[in-house]
């Protein structure tokens, strides 16, 4: 069988016991993604001040509340 077969059959069984949903849900939970965030995270935060983190989540945090009751 070859790796694709055996990943189609798997994949099969996994959707055929827990339903297509699920069975993404569990292929996820073991993909490990890719890159560095560590360095990506520093790359995106270190020029922000704290103010400016602030400013940001209270503007976030006004759009989501925007038209609710």
């Amino acid at each position: 069988m070859t790796p694709i077969e055996l990943y189609r059959k798997g994949f099969k069984a996994l959707v055929d016991a827990l339903g297509y949903a699920d069975a993404i849900r569990f292929i996820r939970q073991f993909d490990s993604g890719s890159g560095d965030y560590t360095a990506e995270r520093h790359q995106w935060l270190d020029s922000l001040t704290l103010d400016e983190i602030l400013a940001d989540i209270s503007q976030r945090q006004s759009n989501d509340n925007f038209g609710e009751s």
